[in-house]
């Protein structure tokens, strides 16, 4: 765990951060994001202490940084930068086991771990291990870079914009490898960008910054969903989160109060629900509302006896979507069952609310026109 507090650092008389609090979790990866000059490397760098702060404190599970053995804490600690800093005199295999090297892990051990982090990065070791790097491209070499920084397995990586300057494919393909790092290996990762898309792609939490201060610090559904202020909604971009379907929730576009009644109502009750509510169904919930059914106009028009209670006919056996199913899911499940509505419910079975054609094909319409207007302002 990484805790910054009231760390605030000057250069020259000049504020560069203000009085930052925030903690990353262990296992985390958290992007730091936002305009030039807002201190996104200066407090990367602090977390290895190429800089120091001015005032507060930066720790790591508990411990004061400060008060560590700079080199030990370096050596511990993976560093990814942009143009990935290979020595040219030594080979591929030498550039990664260096610090191994220095730290006088055996040889065999040196040489086992290489070929196991070029594989892991994607560069066959036969083809690799022993070329120069100037007989890489930009992709590879950053690969190497990532590679180098696992040798010495450090449970925190810092990594300052390092695929910035690769082409998009090299850049998607560097992207996936260090997310799957990260999900198989738990690394913590703090990792500088100026790209919305890429930390979106890869972020358990994004940390948006301006002038030196923390505007925002959550996660990348939050920031979509929840912008704290003009400034993140205009930086993240008003409709960014429909370029990003799977953020959307059941939740986030359910009718959150839908028609609804208890099972021991008569059918002459329901029609008058029915009338009074201009519609042609009606969800059965119990008195705890978790959901039981559904009665249909239908159903109640073939029952002549209206004094049956609406728990004997209506139906039980119903497709459901859960709060947290993307739109995505929800899309998906209304054309595979060819169904016109689907109820939402919670982890406890509880009705939360209701999806109908209609009222997706309504979101789906304001948001076309939403763009529509952006574009034309």
């Amino acid at each position: 765990m990484i805790q910054f507090k009231n760390v605030s650092k000057s250069i020259n008389g000049k504020a560069i951060l203000k009085d930052i609090n925030i903690t990353i979790e262990k296992g985390q990866l958290v992007v730091f994001i936002g305009p030039s000059g807002c201190g996104k490397t200066t407090t990367l760098k602090m977390i290895n202490k190429l800089l120091t702060p001015t005032s507060g404190d930066i720790l790591i599970n508990g411990d004061k940084i400060g008060e560590k053995n700079t080199i030990k804490l370096r050596r511990n600690m993976g560093y990814v930068i942009q143009q990935a800093g290979l020595l040219p005199h030594l080979t591929i295999g030498e550039n990664i086991g260096l610090i191994a090297s220095i730290e006088k892990m055996p040889k065999d051990k040196i040489k086992n771990k290489i070929v196991e982090l070029l594989n892991l990065v994607g560069l066959n070791p036969d083809d690799y291990i022993n070329k120069y790097p100037k007989q890489l491209s930009g992709g590879q070499q950053q690969r190497v870079g990532v590679a180098r920084a696992l040798v010495m397995d450090p449970d925190v990586i810092l990594m300052d914009e390092p695929f910035s300057a690769l082409d998009p494919i090299t850049k998607t393909q560097l992207q996936d490898e260090i997310f799957n790092i990260q999900e198989n290996f738990k690394k913590t990762i703090i990792f500088v960008t100026h790209d919305m898309d890429e930390a979106l792609k890869l972020a358990d939490k994004i940390c948006i910054l301006d002038a030196g201060s923390v505007v925002q610090f959550d996660t990348p559904e939050e920031i979509l969903k929840n912008p704290i202020n003009d400034f993140v909604r205009d930086f993240v971009g008003k409709n960014r989160i429909w370029n990003q379907p799977e953020l959307i929730k059941a939740q986030d576009i359910m009718i959150e109060m839908p028609i609804k009644s208890v099972g021991e109502r008569t059918i002459l009750q329901a029609i008058e629900i029915m009338k009074s509510s201009h519609v042609d169904s009606l969800l059965v919930v119990d008195k705890s509302n978790l959901l039981c059914g559904l009665v249909t106009l239908k159903q109640i028009r073939s029952n002549p006896d209206k004094s049956k209670k609406i728990k004997d006919i209506m139906e039980k056996n119903l497709i459901t979507v859960n709060n947290e199913d993307s739109i995505i899911d929800v899309l998906e499940i209304i054309k595979k069952e060819n169904i016109s509505f689907v109820p939402v419910i919670d982890e406890n079975l509880k009705l939360s609310g209701l999806i109908t054609k209609s009222s997706l094909l309504s979101i789906l319409s304001n948001q076309f026109i939403d763009e529509e207007v952006d574009d034309n302002e």
